[in-house]
């Protein structure tokens, strides 16, 4: 068996490792960036820290597409040949790529692959399968493995694909497709800051950073709101967040990391108790750094709830909650109550850098949530609104939610699992096949 490379090829992040092993030997920005210090595009770099203060990006994938497939092929060179240091030519390709790819797109694709670096062989996968390959192995016993079927939601960088999956096979019939993800949302940020504080509209990074660490999704939007309009230490939800200067801090911080906290404590008089040593920290804090700073409130919350009102913004887009409603009505009628009553919903954040890292999402799709949630929640969140998913399905009913213990990386682990399997070889398409019979014939094997 040759050298397998899974490669999780997101919009916002590449993940890439050897098949077999237990997490990737890399992950990356899926671009290219120029800091101002530069005067060309550079790749990204695993050791070395960058002032990325107003970096101009290039992006091979817009929209969960590629469209520009000699910057993806600039970077993949890099990746292989700098970073994982393999030979594609005595090497296999395992490569996920997102549903209702193009077939010019698949054709492009193909071309990177067997005649610009020359893979021996590829297979391709989509996230939601590999997703439930790898919940089903590492949960033998549970009812996901047991049934084989699942309802995945996967919040990427692009957009947001609610998807059933029976049997390691997704079908696309069922998938439902909501055009928001975290470059939406990231964006969104960029302008109410830029509106309310200080013009951020050219960093990117730094308020994808922002997003992670603050950002987080109400149990209760009104009741938050009216937190929200108090003043002082009142204001559960007032945080700082600190600007770059360059020489000091190259990265952006959190000015109090347990401020940020506050609103996930369980006693609100506990957590409106004053920090004194932050407090006397402010007092003295230089005007000049009071420059670099900025606040954020509601939008703490109102960010992430696009996903669920996207209405609100004017987009005629449904909401999560009926988005995996409309997916679950979308499959055989025999199907549908094993897909809200049996089989439970695998919940999975493909990229690190769109909407993973914002806490508690899907917290509010399940009344009974343990551990983690879909979108890096804490474990303190164990209630959600039932109002969104709960009116939608019928009561007779359960809605079970299985979430992830980390979004980022079980794609490329349940392909890492695939390229392991004695099997595998025989289901990959080769080079060969390839230059006998095109593309198009070549990719019916890889069809769900």
């Amino acid at each position: 068996m040759s050298n397998v490379v899974v490669l999780d090829n997101g919009g916002g992040l590449i993940k890439a490792g050897q098949g077999g092993e237990r997490d990737p030997a890399v992950v990356i920005p899926n671009c290219l960036y120029r800091p101002l210090t530069s005067k060309k595009f550079l790749h990204p770099s695993t050791t070395t820290e960058e002032d990325l203060t107003s970096a101009a990006i290039r992006r091979p994938i817009d929209r969960g597409y590629l469209i520009n497939p000699d910057l993806q092929r600039d970077i993949w060179s890099h990746l292989l040949n700098s970073l994982l240091h393999v030979s594609p030519s005595s090497s296999s390709l395992l490569l996920t790529e997102p549903l209702f790819s193009l077939p010019s797109i698949q054709r492009s694709t193909d071309e990177l692959i067997f005649e610009d670096f020359g893979f021996n062989s590829l297979f391709v996968a989509d996230s939601p399968s590999l997703v439930h390959l790898y919940e089903s192995s590492r949960r033998p016993d549970s009812l996901l493995s047991e049934a084989q079927c699942s309802l995945v939601v996967d919040c990427g960088f692009s957009f947001t694909h609610v998807a059933p999956v029976f049997q390691n096979c997704t079908l696309n019939y069922g998938v439902k497709r909501i055009d928001l993800g975290g470059k939406a949302l990231t964006n969104y940020l960029k302008e109410l800051v830029s509106y309310r504080s200080i013009n951020v509209m050219d960093e990117t990074f730094l308020m994808d950073d922002v997003k992670e660490k603050l950002c987080f999704v109400s149990l209760d939007v009104e009741t938050d709101l009216q937190i929200a309009r108090k003043q002082g230490k009142d204001n559960l939800f007032r945080c700082t967040y600190v600007l770059p200067d360059g020489v000091t801090h190259k990265k952006g911080y959190v000015k109090d990391p347990e401020a940020a906290q506050r609103h996930l404590r369980a006693s609100p008089s506990a957590a409106m108790e004053p920090n004194k040593e932050t407090y006397q920290l402010e007092t003295i804090a230089k005007t000049e750094e009071r420059k670099r700073e900025f606040d954020l409130i509601n939008e703490r919350f109102l960010v992430p709830e696009m996903i669920f009102q996207p209405a609100d913004l004017g987009m005629n887009e449904a909401g999560l909650a009926e988005c995996i409603v409309r997916a679950v009505n979308s499959c055989h009628p025999y199907l549908r109550p094993h897909y809200i009553d049996r089989w439970k919903y695998i919940v999975s954040s493909i990229c690190r850098k769109t909407v993973s890292l914002i806490p508690g999402p899907l917290d509010c799709i399940n009344p009974n949530l343990r551990d983690d949630t879909v979108i890096y929640s804490h474990s303190d969140i164990l209630n959600f609104r039932q109002k969104d998913l709960r009116p939608l399905v019928p009561h007779e009913y359960q809605v079970k939610i299985t979430t992830q213990n980390d979004p980022i990386l079980d794609v490329w682990r349940g392909g890492s699992l695939l390229a392991s399997s004695p099997n595998f070889e025989s289901t990959c398409v080769t080079k060969a096949e390839y230059e006998e019979h095109g593309s198009a014939r070549c990719r019916r094997r890889f069809f769900h």
